[in-house]
């Protein structure tokens, strides 16, 4: 079929522009690509503020700084930059005012770029990127270091200006890694320690400075651990994809980083970073990085009988575990775990004080938190993590309150809690004159399966029901209980014991069998009462008692309640409410419904019971409530998801005939 000349030319006219258009199309997809191997977002993107719109706050040894507006707009932004002032600002750190940049911003990294790699980041901040209109803040840096003609002379002592070179002696994966790790991934801003003007002692492994780089920093008070000598490739690929692995979960700037740029690599640059940092010679202050994760361990023999063991009880086993092993997927491992034995204890302070998140990242998209225990005394907080550093084959130093109190002043963590609740302290058993007796009597209530395997029928512990040994406001504290007691039960349409009570739960909420009212191990656990009880009267209110109300108006959605479970529930209690548990079989978090759950005479079963406990409970981890990042979900949430699993099948309850024999039975009693 013949085509008019006309239409041949125009053709021809269209081709032509189409073979440019494509490959600037290209260059913008690949400079996504090199924006996320150089993390532009984490740094150029302020909380809550619009992307690459700069205002980020960078604290130094000299002061804020405020990283800057990177869109393309022409006024307030890079828009009207050409490429060789780009360039220039990339490598050099020099604006095209000639203004010099503060080293915080990665330039004597970015200088190693290639021209591919700078001229398509160029293509993509231009053409790839929405143009904010938003004026950049001043640095607020004290004198000498706000006279910014000085960062020349710093340029002219410490910039090396030169690409990345290949290393002849090293395969295309190293060299790959390599150009990444010290270029586009500046890994050494925060893993190289710095010199007394602040630039980087080395910023490749070659020479004889090399042996400083990615030696580990201390950076906004966090520790940046050395890189060096690496877990094995795979366990460090894990982590920049997942933001953690066997070892360790990723804290502080470093969930910035896994969730904008590593998790976006392509799994042969992860690799080649993987490669490069584990050939790196391990330095002389470097922690043996292990190739095999630690194996699941018997609690410490001490667990028990020290401040510090109890302390860890209270507040971090519930994640953590008894055997410092943590929840894979959820909770990182506290044994063999980097931020927890470096000699450096920065990070763990750090978390320890104002709280953890884990990376959001395709394959762990579910953010899990643990709260800051700054309401926690220096000493205590001294107590605990020297505890951790020293058990579970953990051999870091302990920590001293006055190492506590000096991070404390400098990060001044904020503390929100108006509770008027007051947490009992479990290490405070020790003082007791009945310590031993008290002690049994908490270990009842927190390993009941464990420990009255003859009462228990099911996979509960009294700890399920009354979070952290019944020391948590508004999860069936026991602050005050004993005080209560004797008392009228509506259920029993009698005045019933202390003991009567206890003897209630172990037959239905764990659908097994009474201890006899006055064996030891029941003394023991009223002794716990009674030592939780304090000064409380009987005519007194406590604060945070029992599980809260919900309003019984709210009309259960059980279809929603099947969605609530399954994206909020289902990860610590199963997809089918059987709970979870480890490889070993022992429970990590209760079933739900099922043979080994509680039975339908429980207040469990109870659909508005258990939304009141479930709203002001659960998920764990959720945000960053004391002391366990516990609740969130809404009234209605609440009360759909425990509509839907206090009505899944469970065992039942011989005697429910006997129970509300004066009247007064719930409007929603499962019988």
């Amino acid at each position: 079929m013949a085509f008019p000349l006309s239409r041949l030319a125009l053709l021809g006219t269209t081709l032509c522009l189409a073979l440019p258009l494509r490959a600037a199309v290209t260059d913008v997809e690949h400079g996504k690509y090199v924006a996320q191997l150089g993390d532009c977002i984490a740094c150029h993107t302020a909380k809550q503020g619009k992307v690459m719109a700069g205002g980020l706050e960078l604290s130094t040894p000299m002061g804020t700084i405020y990283s800057s507006n990177i869109t393309p707009d022409r006024e307030t932004g890079i828009g009207s930059y050409t490429f060789a002032q780009f360039d220039k600002v990339m490598r050099e750190g020099v604006t095209p005012t000639g203004m010099n940049l503060y080293p915080a911003m990665p330039y004597p990294s970015y200088a190693k770029m290639s021209d591919e790699d700078m001229r398509a980041l160029y293509a993509y901040l231009m053409q790839g990127v929405e143009p904010v209109q938003q004026a950049n803040l001043e640095a607020d840096m004290g004198f000498p270091f706000n006279q910014r003609w000085g960062l020349a002379l710093w340029n002219f002592a410490f910039l090396d200006k030169q690409p990345f070179q290949s290393d002849p002696g090293r395969n295309e994966v190293l060299n790959r890694g390599a150009y990444l790790v010290q270029g586009l991934g500046h890994c050494g801003s925060c893993h190289t320690p710095r010199g007394i003007a602040f630039q980087e002692k080395a910023m490749s492994d070659d020479g004889r400075s090399g042996q400083h780089y990615l030696a580990g920093e201390t950076v906004e008070h966090w520790r940046a651990l050395s890189l060096r000598n690496l877990w094995t490739v795979q366990d460090t690929v894990q982590l920049l994809k997942t933001g953690q692995n066997r070892f360790a979960t990723v804290a502080g700037n470093m969930a910035d980083v896994i969730h904008h740029s590593t998790q976006h690599f392509s799994d042969y640059d992860l690799t080649a970073i993987a490669s490069y940092l584990k050939a790196l010679p391990p330095g002389k202050d470097d922690l043996p990085m292990p190739s095999i994760a630690h194996a699941p361990a018997a609690p410490p023999a001490d667990l028990f009988t020290r401040r510090g063991g109890l302390g860890y009880l209270q507040f971090c086993s519930d994640c953590h575990r008894s055997d410092g092993g943590g929840v894979k997927g959820l909770f990182p491992p506290l044994a063999g775990n980097p931020s927890i034995v470096a000699s450096n204890p920065t990070s763990l302070l750090h978390i320890t004080l104002t709280g953890w998140e884990t990376a959001q990242t395709a394959t762990h998209p579910r953010v899990y938190t643990m709260p800051g225990f700054s309401r926690l005394a220096d000493q205590e907080i001294a107590e605990i993590l020297s505890f951790v550093r020293t058990r579970w084959g953990n051999e870091g130093t302990p920590i001293s309150a006055a190492q506590v109190k000096t991070m404390r002043d400098q990060l001044n963590p904020a503390t929100t809690d108006s509770s008027a609740f007051e947490t009992p302290r479990l290490a405070d058993l020790l003082a007791a004159p009945n310590a031993d007796q008290v002690v049994r009597g908490m270990r009842l209530h927190l390993q009941t399966k464990e420990l009255l395997p003859n009462n228990v029928g099911n996979s509960l512990n009294c700890t399920s029901c009354h979070l952290n040994a019944g020391t948590v406001a508004d999860g069936s504290p026991f602050v005050g209980v004993s005080a209560f007691f004797p008392s009228y039960a509506p259920r029993s349409g009698k005045v019933v014991t202390l003991e009567e009570r206890i003897n209630g739960c172990l037959r239905r909420s764990m659908n097994g069998q009474p201890l006899p009212p006055q064996s030891a191990d029941m003394q023991a656990m009223v002794a716990y009462f009674d030592w939780m009880k304090n000064n409380t009267r009987p005519e007194d209110k406590v604060a945070g008692r029992g599980v809260g109300k919900i309003d019984p108006a709210i009309k259960p959605d059980l279809e929603n309640g099947k969605q609530v479970y399954a994206k909020q529930c289902a990860v610590c209690h199963g997809d089918n409410g059987q709970g979870l548990a480890r490889a070993d079989g022992e429970q990590v978090y209760p079933p739900l419904w099922g043979d080994q759950s509680f039975n339908i005479g429980a207040g469990m079963a109870r659909p508005y019971t258990a939304a009141a406990f479930v709203k002001r409970n659960m998920p764990i981890g959720f945000h960053e409530k004391f002391p366990l990042g516990q609740g969130g979900l809404s009234d209605q949430e609440a009360v759909d998801v425990a509509a839907y699993f206090s009505g899944q099948p469970r065992p039942d309850f011989p005697d429910k005939v006997k129970d509300w024999p004066n009247g007064g039975k719930p409007v929603d009693a499962r019988y």
